[in-house]
Formats: C-alpha cells, sequence, structure tokens
C-alpha cells in the first residue's frame, strides 16, 4: 500500500495530488499552527484554556526533525491564535516555537509580521487551520492542510472550491489531527523511516537536532495599541 492508499484509509482527503504537496513541501521553510480546534476538540474552560496531546506534541517534533533532515536546519514554527491560551504558550515554550501569537484578530497580521522578522514569503509557509477567522492566512500560504471537523461540510466546501486547502485530515480536531498532518510531510519528505530510527536511537544528528531546539527563545506577541508587540507572558 502506497502513502496516497494509507492515507485515503484513514480518510484523509488529498485536495491536490501528493506529488504537488511534496513539490509545496520543498519549498516550505516555517510551520505555523493554529491552536484552538487543531490541538484540541476546541471546547473550552472557564478560563478560557484548552489542552493539547503528546501524541500531537511528538508529531510536530518528527516533523521538524524530518526537515533538519533535509536542510540542516531547523524550520521556523509558531502558533497565531484569537485568544489567550496559557497551555499554548506552555506548548510553544516546551517544543522550543520561535513564537506565539495571541488575541490576534487579524491573522494574516501575524503572518505579515513572521515574514518581515524571519525574511520568508508567505508561499513558504506552511499552514494548519480548522474554521473561518484562518482564511486570511491560509490564502496567502503555500501549503495548506484542514483539519476536519464533520460538523462543518459547507466551510469544508468552501475551502475546497476557493483553492484555500492542499489537504483535509481524516482525524477530526482533537482526535490527533496533528500527528496525521505531521506524518503525511513526513512521508512525502521521503525519509519517514530516517526520522524515526534517529529519534529511536538518540543518534548524533538528533541530538544535534535537540540542541538547536533548546537554544530557541520563544517570543510572545499580542496586540497593543493596533500594532503587534512582543510581551511577557505567565504560565
Amino acid at each position: 500500500m502506497n502513502l496516497y492508499e494509507k492515507f485515503k484509509e484513514i480518510n484523509g482527503q488529498f485536495i491536490t495530488e501528493p506529488t504537488l504537496i511534496a513539490s509545496k513541501l520543498s519549498n516550505i521553510k516555517a510551520f505555523i499552527f493554529d491552536w484552538d480546534g487543531v490541538f484540541n476538540s476546541g471546547e473550552k474552560q472557564a478560563n478560557g484554556g484548552s489542552s493539547f496531546s503528546e501524541v500531537d506534541s511528538m508529531g510536530t517534533n518528527l516533523l521538524r526533525y524530518s526537515y533538519f533532515l533535509k536542510n540542516n536546519r531547523l524550520p521556523i514554527c509558531g502558533i497565531i491564535s484569537g485568544e489567550k491560551n496559557e497551555s499554548a504558550f506552555y506548548f510553544s515554550s516546551r517544543e522550543g516555537f520561535d513564537f506565539s501569537f495571541f488575541k490576534i484578530a487579524h491573522k494574516h497580521d501575524a503572518l505579515n509580521f513572521i515574514c518581515k522578522d524571519k525574511n520568508i514569503k508567505p508561499e513558504e509557509v506552511a499552514y494548519f487551520f480548522d474554521d473561518v477567522l484562518d482564511l486570511s492566512i491560509a490564502k496567502m500560504c503555500g501549503l495548506k492542510i484542514l483539519i476536519h471537523r464533520k460538523s462543518n461540510p459547507l466551510f469544508t466546501d468552501y475551502c475546497i472550491k476557493n483553492n484555500l486547502v492542499d489537504y483535509i485530515t481524516g482525524s477530526e480536531s482533537g482526535r490527533f489531527a496533528i500527528r496525521e498532518a505531521s506524518e503525511l510531510l513526513i512521508g512525502l519528505a521521503n525519509n519517514y523511516d530516517s526520522v524515526i530510527v534517529n529519534r529511536t536511537e538518540y543518534t548524533d544528528s538528533y541530538e544535534t537536532y535537540i540542541q538547536g531546539r533548546k537554544l530557541i527563545q520563544t517570543k510572545f506577541y499580542t496586540l497593543k495599541d493596533n500594532s503587534i508587540e512582543e510581551c511577557d507572558v505567565l504560565f
């Protein structure tokens, strides 16, 4: 069974052909994620918090290492959320993401900020998203992964009709969809076995990757007086 068949078997939808997704992936320099409805089901606690899964966390780690093996450098990584969420802050810091944005009403402003700060183009960004507020970024990015929910078939159709998605996960939000998307991209990078072997044996290559990750000091940003500014957060 080939990669296409494996992901079709779990109801993943290739809106763009796998070979073209792989071609897009070869140009990617950054992986940017929405938070609510992507790393979790979107359900919120009274304090605004929401959780994440270690299954998805491992997915992002393996994806970044896959990129490292291909490019001999770490990819840029960040979270852009419309809400303030301590779990997102903790995750970003623990995983060594470059950025964590919160309370950003117009998410494309955060993407533009990242592109300017890191001197990259929107088409060099892979974006993982789930809902309407993410479309201002999705229409700009080079690779678009939509996290599936059965409850919004019209939204899914809209994304397909308007060229806003390359792949739709078979897994629903809150059901390890980021792990699925990560495995897909590693498979398309054609180094899945190397990623697993190096991680399992904790080789010098993987150690170098981890040490590089530890050097990243996550920066937190929010909107103040109509401009995006760095800030301190507690978590």
